[in-house]
């Protein structure tokens, strides 16, 4: 009976203190920690908010209509519907589709997908997982006979902040590329959990944290230098099982100096958290000891 009891801890959080800094699905992510034995601690870190002015999504959409575009890039799933609510001001629905449909449409993951097959746009190009720039510009590179980039008027819906690396990519390739920034993340109307979170971390309350989107470290890290706990945090990561989503924001932890313990082998929610369960006590074991 221990030995079973042994084992199925194993595959668990078995108590350990577990944060997420989701916002929109927070709820979501605190039943699955709780459902995989982990204490569940949510402190939303980001709020996504319109651009106070459309201008660019509005030109995209004009320059669309008019034939501007030979392709068109969306990134994100929220990204690719919020475009479409911008453009439907001017055109309707129906129309938009009609005209992404006369263009190459390319996808960066599952979401964006999901959103073009519910609206029958056919996509030219997936990129494979984990989904980042770099398998973008790969899977374009691999199907260039048939979608060409140099000379290529290509529109790139952006989400959150700009992508430089990707818009360098293509421009190298030859492309004439133009941003559409659709939404911008920003700091939580009530900063208030994320300042709690930060001084639970630095007195090594917490054992784990999960990281869904490389926003959510820059705002950790902004909050916590303007509550001048920075060292206290770094220093408590360090103590700290950090799961990552993937490697867009793995590389943002790097970046930080922060370096994250695992990515799981999808990049999903659930594979996360049910991933993280399983590998976070050997491995917090093993970082704790070392910190003696």
């Amino acid at each position: 009976m221990l030995a079973m009891e042994s084992a199925e801890s194993k595959m668990n959080f078995a108590g350990l203190r577990v944060l997420s800094l989701e916002s929109r699905r927070g709820a979501e992510m605190a039943k699955l920690i709780a459902s995989f034995g982990g204490e569940a601690i949510v402190a939303p870190s980001m709020r996504e908010i319109p651009l106070e002015t459309n201008t660019e999504a509005l030109a995209f959409a004009r320059a669309l209509f008019a034939g501007g575009f030979d392709m068109v890039i969306f990134l994100t799933g929220v990204g690719t519907r919020a475009l479409a609510r911008v453009v439907e001001t001017i055109f309707p629905l129906d129309q938009y589709l009609a005209a992404l449909r006369k263009v190459a449409v390319v996808a960066r993951g599952p979401k964006p997908v999901a959103v073009l097959k519910e609206w029958n746009v056919p996509i030219a190009v997936t990129a494979p997982e984990p989904n980042t720039w770099r398998e973008l510009l790969s899977a374009l590179d691999e199907y260039s006979s048939a979608t060409p980039l140099k000379g290529r008027r290509i529109a790139v819906q952006e989400y959150g902040v700009s992508n430089p690396e990707l818009l360098a990519g293509l421009a190298g390739r030859g492309a004439q590329v133009t941003s559409v920034p659709v939404y911008e993340w920003a700091l939580p109307a009530d900063t208030g959990p994320l300042r709690s979170a930060i001084s639970a971390i630095a007195r090594n309350e917490i054992d784990v944290i999960l990281f869904t989107t490389a926003t959510q470290a820059d705002h950790l890290l902004r909050i916590a230098a303007e509550m001048k706990e920075e060292v206290g945090l770094r220093r408590a990561l360090s103590r700290m099982f950090v799961a990552s989503i993937g490697p867009t924001t793995s590389e943002r932890l790097r970046e930080y100096g922060i370096a994250p313990d695992m990515e799981p082998t999808h990049p999903k929610m659930g594979y996360l958290v049910s991933e993280a369960a399983e590998r976070s006590a050997e491995i917090l074991q093993r970082k704790r000891m070392a910190a003696r």
